[in-house]
């Protein structure tokens, strides 16, 4: 068939007039479906059907309106680690559940990969940043595309951001441990140092709060030690370059090897603590008689291993709820501090 044999595409005001109804309502049967009642949804769709009608065409709207209906999730890790990670995959989630009920995409941009991020940045109305991104001059050209910009778990200038008081939750649980007094304590951190193995940090510079996460926790977890007249010296604090098994599982093999062994591990993510929990049983090591372990996030494993992780729990969900929602306007623009929760179980009681 030739271009001039073909039929031509029906338009929203054809279909309008053919159904004695409103343009807006043609497309807020296929776009907007919580604006009208499910009978008359329903009898348009198959009536559109019917006469061949497919839905509005999706290129000219967004020509029209400048907006693709498409929201771009710039992650600070690859696609692959970002979407084994559970607390990401959590917070992923949380976004999907708010752009499903506006019938939104979601496109996931990978800061590992500048040139394929360049060619889709433009199909995108906008971006929600999760973690910080290494590349720092990255934001610097998603500013320049004057499209809205919702940080997750660090701060921006110019930017609303949304996080969790990992500061709180980190001093807190470190609290609860340190009521058993323990003999010698451990930190297993994530991220703490620019280094792309596990070491510890001895004299290495830390990352800056504003965009470290896991250095918030430090803090947290050495002002309760502090308070309690305990000093941890910097070679009693790991950092770990990934939240993986593998890299957390070699942190604290270290750490439970290390003279003298600490009966308490401090660890900034429940993978960590996990990591370590087995390790410690493969040594031989009763937990939480011989080595008693926290951890942070609140993951559904950590519930159900035995012994359970002690824990924090961060709303990850949550977290890119509320980010989906600031990003289309459904809540107030406003940097957000989400509280967490101690989880109280066996690997610490």
């Amino acid at each position: 068939m030739t271009v001039s044999n073909m039929p031509k595409r029906l338009t929203v005001k054809a279909m309008a007039e053919k159904l004695n109804v409103s343009t807006a309502t043609i497309s807020n049967a296929f776009n907007r479906p919580d604006q009208l009642s499910e009978a008359k949804r329903r009898w348009i769709l198959e009536e559109c059907k019917r006469l061949g009608y497919m839905g509005p065409n999706a290129a000219a709207r967004s020509l029209r309106t400048g907006r693709t209906g498409i929201v771009g999730v710039m992650l600070a890790d690859n696609l692959a680690y970002s979407l084994t990670d559970p607390v990401a995959n959590e917070l992923l989630h949380g976004v999907a559940e708010v752009l499903d009920r506006r019938h939104m995409n979601m496109l996931l941009l990978s800061s590992h990969d500048e040139q394929r991020c360049r060619l889709q940045e433009s199909m995108v109305d906008g971006f929600i940043i999760y973690g910080w991104l290494k590349e720092e001059d990255t934001y610097e050209r998603l500013k320049q595309h004057g499209k809205p910009m919702v940080v997750v778990d660090f701060d921006l200038e110019g930017c609303t951001w949304v996080n969790i008081d990992n500061y709180d939750g980190a001093r807190r649980s470190a609290e609860h441990a340190l009521r058993t007094p323990p003999e010698q304590v451990a930190i297993l951190g994530l991220r703490l140092v620019d280094t792309d193995r596990v070491c510890r940090i001895r004299d290495r510079e830390l990352f800056s709060e504003t965009r470290a996460i896991s250095v918030r926790r430090l803090n947290g977890y050495l002002d309760a030690l502090g308070a309690a007249g305990y000093q941890v010296p910097s070679e009693r604090i790991w950092s770990t370059p990934t939240n993986t098994h593998q890299d957390a599982y070699q942190a604290a093999r270290e750490a439970l090897t290390s003279s003298p062994r600490p009966d308490l591990l401090l660890c900034m993510s429940d993978r960590i603590g996990l990591a370590t929990i087995q390790a410690a049983l493969q040594m031989g090591l009763r937990v939480p008689e011989d080595v008693r372990v926290v951890g942070f996030d609140g993951i559904p494993e950590a519930a159900n291993i035995h012994p359970s992780l002690t824990t924090v729990y961060q709303q990850s969900a949550e977290k890119g709820r509320v980010a989906a929602r600031i990003f289309l306007g459904e809540q107030e623009d406003r940097n957000v501090l989400l509280q967490t929760h101690l989880l109280v179980r066996e690997s610490c009681p």
